[in-house]
């Protein structure tokens, strides 16, 4: 689909029982930049802006460079307009490819049926994202049953926003135990994220490994290598948001 065989998808399932999504963009294109690649942010979850109105001419003027390493683009619900008479959205990562031919990575952060309707029938390991209750762990569990029902996606990695320490790990295990006795779905790698943390810190080893293992490429330096440079100034989702 893409010009560039080596370009990769995140696809981030939002969770509007999460307060700060934002800080999981943050972070994930953070990791990202540290690997020295670039991220086109399609942002389209429940909380993310609306496209401009400029989007029905064409996406071009609406990708905006945030640093030298990652460009956003406003789109919540902008994936409907592309629904072909198969339930298809495919057509939107076409049109992106163009605007953004220089992207190594596309971070797709959106509701769990619109990134079935743009990814399927694509390999791909979803990352959800919970918070440290309970209404947003049943949300995510709720989108990772969809996902492996209607694209057979049947391992997922899992970002936790707030819960630190062994509160983390017990989250985690109980995701992991639920989604493989109920959906047979697996548990391939976790990660907490602080909040309180200030974005210009570099990412976590526990992060890095989860996007390095993302991308899936031989190409990708070695944790012990990455350089704490992020190419700029890092994203402020929720400066851009306001």
């Amino acid at each position: 689909m893409f010009a560039r065989s080596r370009r990769r998808f995140l696809a981030l399932v939002s969770n509007p029982q999460v307060d700060g999504s934002g800080i999981a963009v943050e972070r994930l294109t953070a990791a990202v930049s540290m690997l020295g690649l670039r991220t086109l942010v399609v942002d389209a979850g429940e909380d993310s802006p609306p496209p401009q109105e400029a989007a029905a001419l064409g996406l071009a003027a609406c990708v905006e460079a945030l640093t030298p390493r990652v460009s956003y683009l406003a789109a919540r619900g902008l994936s409907r307009r592309y629904v072909d008479t198969q339930g298809s959205s495919a057509s939107l990562l076409q049109e992106l490819a163009q605007v953004a031919p220089r992207a190594d990575v596309v971070l797709l952060h959106a509701p769990a049926p619109e990134l079935a309707r743009l990814l399927m029938p694509q390999s791909v390991r979803p990352v959800l994202l919970a918070a440290d209750h309970a209404d947003s762990v049943k949300h995510a569990y709720a989108a990772l049953k969809l996902l492996s029902q209607r694209c057979g996606w049947m391992s997922f990695d899992l970002l936790l926003l707030g819960a630190q320490g062994t509160r983390s790990s017990r989250i985690a295990d109980t995701v992991g135990h639920c989604a493989e006795q109920f959906i047979g779905s697996a548990l391939h790698d976790w990660a907490a994220l602080d909040p309180e943390v200030h974005a210009v810190e570099p990412p976590t080893p526990e992060l890095l490994r989860l996007v390095v293992s993302q991308l899936e490429s031989d190409e990708m330096a070695p944790l012990a290598a990455l350089s704490r440079s992020t190419g700029g100034a890092p994203l402020t989702l929720a400066q851009r948001r306001n």
